[in-house]
């Protein structure tokens, strides 16, 4: 039997739902159940992949190629499972399924209604999909984490929020497979220092007049909630006083699986689903504590020598969120390596030549060339190509350790390309379609031209090195097959690849199918370069905190070296 904990949010967005919902898994993880999440999202799109990242983060990709929201990256990092694309729910995957239903005449000539019909679906599909398994093995997961995006009230949440109402109701049958934790706010206002609780009343209000009823709320806060506001909330919303949690400010986020722990949340979660804890399977919560404190002596570290500068060249950089796998897997590679890691983030259009004047171009530049390691991740668009291909020159020619992701792979195929053959019109398909210029880059044949939405090369692939004899198959531990997620419409164009090797770049890796011609690695030689790497998948997808990601690890690794051979 599979239990449920709800967790729904109240009083603002980003209160912290999708981290909680993760630490609320580790601990029951580390009692040794097995754990599965579902994240609804009450967007109308079908999934996050048409969405851009200013408007919603990073699109994360799952093994099957679900394109989804960011909070299913938390969960897979946080709990090590592999997700699929079912488990992230929106509006749009549920108003899909019922109208195609409908017009299949599968409700017999019924009127299709918000309730029962979108509400049923709803809940067919979150009983469903928390039977499949996530950890490799075989049988259902004994708990199932779902998180309601949105805030308590939002009108595009209410048909989810009457389905959970309905599976409170029906789970609460059979005692103890049904747990709500409701995440709010507690805010100080003025120079008192009060802590407030009204927000928290009233969101709870809110909640309890839409029938569910929170057995735990999990209050957010700048300092630790004071026991007297815990008696208050606990008065006013009808929660005993030590289901009333804190969790205020803490040095890095993975404090907080050890900040609910300190409160007894574990034990309370065993009482409230009527179940024991059985012989933890390989996590251990006092492992998750042992980093936790590693990473804080790491990031408390003031040593300028034991800093490592990373530029993020980019086209998102307004907003972190847009790169949160890329700058997860450079920090897990960080603490591996057992040094302190910054972000630069430099805007590609501000490297450009076209802005040489501005004070932006001047930083940007400054900050590049102050950069023991250079990033491009993946993107979309146009924009800011040129500050890429200026950004991956200015590394190859410098010996500045490289990394380029997809798009990155892409940037400096073109750097190569101009500067070395001398194909000064080299460019990709995706920036000028329309051109007669010679493109190095081109649109995959199968993809379609016409519908966007999951129709790009997605998810788990299987890459093949050609030798054993380059710098991937020392990074991946001496394998020949590498397995990663995609997130592409744009490839190398292999009737340029002859010339651009006999040039000297190498391509190392390549697709698994019968054609063996979409390349997906490409380096320098380490003799020319300390480490000059394009991968044409995401390796951030995979990383996790206690197993870095290969490529980020060498990245980290050999800008580390540079910061050793300037000191």
């Amino acid at each position: 039997m599979v239990h449920y904990i709800l967790v729904t949010g109240g009083v603002l967005s980003g209160v912290g739902k999708g981290v909680i919902a993760s630490s609320t898994g580790l601990l029951l993880r580390t009692l040794g159940f097995r754990v599965t999440s579902i994240k609804i999202d009450p967007y109308i799109n079908i999934d996050a992949g048409t969405m851009s990242p200013f408007e919603h983060g990073e699109v994360f990709v799952l093994d099957d190629g679900g394109e989804v929201d960011l909070d299913l990256g938390n969960y897979e990092r946080f709990l090590d499972i592999t997700l699929n694309r079912d488990n992230n729910i929106t509006t749009g995957k549920i108003y899909k399924q019922v109208i195609d239903k409908e017009r299949q005449g599968l409700y017999l000539g019924k009127t299709v209604q918000v309730v029962p019909h979108i509400v049923n679906e709803i809940k067919e599909w979150v009983n469903r999909v928390a039977q499949i398994p996530t950890d490799g093995l075989e049988g259902a997961p004994d708990v199932c984490v779902i998180e309601l995006g949105g805030t308590v009230g939002d009108i595009e949440s209410m048909p989810f929020v009457e389905a959970m109402r309905q599976m409170q109701f029906e789970k609460r049958m059979c005692k103890g497979q049904f747990c709500l934790i409701h995440v709010s706010l507690v805010p100080v206002i003025g120079v008192v220092g009060e802590q407030k609780t009204k927000p928290t009343q009233h969101s709870v209000r809110e909640l309890r007049a839409l029938g569910l009823n929170p057995d735990f709320i999990i209050c957010r806060s700048t300092k630790p909630l004071s026991q007297s506001t815990k008696d208050k909330i606990s008065n006013f919303c009808h929660v005993v006083p030590e289901r009333v949690i804190g969790v205020h400010d803490v040095s890095n986020i993975y404090r907080v699986p050890l900040l609910l722990d300190e409160q007894s949340l574990s034990k309370l979660l065993l009482a409230k689903l009527q179940v024991s804890p059985t012989p933890s399977k390989g996590l251990e919560l006092a492992d998750w504590g042992t980093m936790a404190d590693h990473v804080d002596i790491i990031e408390k570290s003031q040593s300028n020598n034991s800093i490592v500068y990373i530029a993020m060249v980019g086209k998102y950089t307004g907003l972190s969120d847009s790169y949160l796998s890329v700058v997860k897997a450079l920090k897990h590679a960080a603490y591996a390596c057992h040094i302190k890691l910054e972000v630069i983030w430099i805007e590609a259009t501000d490297l450009e030549i076209e802005v040489s004047g501005s004070e932006n171009y001047k930083n940007s530049w400054d900050a590049l060339r102050k950069s023991h390691g250079i990033l491009v991740p993946g993107g979309f668009g146009d924009r800011g190509t040129e500050g890429k291909i200026l950004a991956a020159n200015y590394a190859r020619e410098n010996k500045i350790p490289y990394l380029g992701i997809c798009l990155g792979l892409q940037i400096a195929v073109i750097e190569y390309a101009r500067n070395i053959l001398g194909w000064k019109n080299a460019t990709s398909e995706e920036f000028e379609p329309e051109s007669n210029n010679k493109k190095v880059v081109i649109f995959m044949p199968e993809i379609s031209r016409t519908t966007m939405g999951g129709t790009m090369r997605l998810g788990r692939r299987t890459t093949i090195l050609k030798s054993k004899d380059c710098l991937s198959y020392e990074l991946y531990g001496k394998t020949t097959s590498i397995v990663e997620r995609h997130r592409h419409r744009y490839e190398v164009n292999p009737a340029f690849v002859s010339d651009l090797e006999k040039a000297g770049l190498l391509f190392v890796g390549i697709n698994d199918d019968e054609t063996g011609e979409r390349q997906e690695i490409i380096e320098l030689p380490t003799s020319k370069h300390p480490f000059f790497l394009g991968v044409q998948y995401h390796p951030e997808f995979k990383s996790r905190p206690l197993r870095p990601s290969p490529p980020f690890l060498g990245l980290v690794k050999a800008a580390r070296e540079r910061i050793n051979h300037h000191t």
